[in-house]
């Protein structure tokens, strides 16, 4: 079997930690939208300012392009509404 050329390797390397750092920001995005619904079902206060956590790493995962455009739109918007209308039924 061959031997790989080195550049091969590095970009294997490379690869691999953009995969990783990748997962964990959009782990992080999952977990905020997981943390957001659990307190407008509480209708705890803390509501708005995870709202607003979620945004922000919806926006910097769009930004460094490990998430659509549109679909960051599309998670913040339906976040959004379903904030809003638990927010009017209160």
């Amino acid at each position: 079997m061959a031997k790989k050329s080195s550049s091969a390797e590095k970009r294997h390397r490379q690869s691999e930690e953009r995969r990783m750092r990748n997962k964990a920001v959009k782990s992080a995005v999952r977990t905020s939208v997981k943390k957001l619904v659990v307190l407008v079902q509480k209708k705890d206060p803390e509501s708005e300012a995870a709202l607003k956590d979620m945004i922000k790493k919806i926006d910097t995962a769009s930004r460094k392009g490990i998430i659509k455009k549109n679909a960051a739109a599309r998670k913040k918007s339906r976040m959004q509404r379903f904030y809003n209308t638990a927010k009017a039924a209160q």
